[in-house]
């Protein structure tokens, strides 16, 4: 491999060059790829990738979230234009339950991306989520929506809000705390190709992941989440039975979760991220964490520049 890969902290290992977004790709067809293969069925990547050249991020500061974002992906206006194509554009947003607006993607965030999108894209755009969170009375990703007032959304643009978790899905195997094959269902939407993702969340701590960036915004939302009940340890013959596989995802421990990760970062990524650093938060993130004002917007088609960035 031509590039160096420096294991001594774990930031550290996204400082390759020249291709951020081949590293993935290029890492798991190496010994360890082979070794895991058979078992993941990740061979060679199925999520977009670039081989040569260099990673363009762009870094504004300001104090208008909407215009903030908007401004950050000005620069990429014609890679964006020329990605899309004919694929459908979906926003991710990151809707946790905290219940304040601290921990969640702000509606104001996707208003600039939707400004952004607006001369370049003509199709409808689906704002797209899949929270962990279960209610009584309505759908975790619904309450969410209509909790942090992303319905008046849909009288302002051509968009659809989707629940993720009404979708279809497909077992993927990863690993589990013993190193035993971890059935987990992942939402058929983040594996189609058609799709053109857009990861769109706030800089904020994480409590097991270290970060909630592009990533762990797209990965830990992939996974299947139905029913009522919640219980993490239910056998793939119950699957008609609810079951909460992101939970199942924080079964295997840290380690082995952030490995997981990586494994499923070979079929879902994002192709735009969008950070929004307006307000972020720090300490006992995802929920609990305190505010810390950054007056920052990044945007990239590379998602690991992005995030090493943010």
């Amino acid at each position: 491999m031509d590039e160096k890969i420096f294991l001594d902290d774990i930031s550290d290992i996204l400082k390759i060059s020249p291709s951020r977004r081949s590293f993935i790709k290029r890492l798991s067809l190496g010994a360890a790829g082979a070794a895991f293969s058979s078992l993941t069925s990740y061979g060679t990547a199925d999520a977009a990738t670039v081989d040569a050249g260099e990673s363009t991020v762009s870094l504004v500061t300001g104090s208008d979230r909407r215009d903030m974002v908007y401004q950050a992906l000005k620069p990429l206006e014609r890679e964006v234009r020329m990605g899309i194509g004919g694929k459908q554009v979906i926003i991710k947003p990151n809707l946790v339950g905290s219940e304040t607006y601290l921990g969640i993607t702000h509606p104001d965030a996707v208003r600039g991306v939707l400004d952004f999108l607006k001369p370049i894209y003509n199709g409808q755009v689906i704002i797209a989520e899949s929270t962990g969170r279960r209610y009584t009375d309505l759908p975790g990703t619904i309450k969410h929506f209509h909790l942090y007032r992303y319905f008046p959304l849909i009288e302002e643009f051509n968009v659809k809000l989707v629940d993720l978790n009404a979708q279809q899905y497909k077992v993927q195997w990863l690993l589990n705390q013993q190193g035993h094959p971890l059935d987990i269902r992942i939402i058929d939407t983040f594996l189609d190709q058609k799709n053109y993702f857009i990861s769109l969340c706030r800089l904020k701590t994480h409590d097991t992941l270290v970060v909630t960036i592009s990533a762990k915004n797209m990965l830990m939302a992939a996974p299947f989440v139905n029913g009522t009940k919640r219980s993490y340890e239910e056998p793939l013959s119950d699957f008609k039975e609810p079951r909460h596989d992101k939970g199942r995802m924080h079964t295997p421990g840290i380690r082995k979760m952030n490995f997981n990760m990586f494994l499923l970062a070979q079929k879902v990524q994002p192709r735009l991220t969008v950070i929004d650093g307006l307000e972020g938060m720090e300490g006992n993130g995802p929920n609990g964490g305190t505010p810390v004002y950054h007056g920052v917007g990044v945007a990239s088609t590379d998602l690991v520049a992005a995030d090493r960035i943010g």
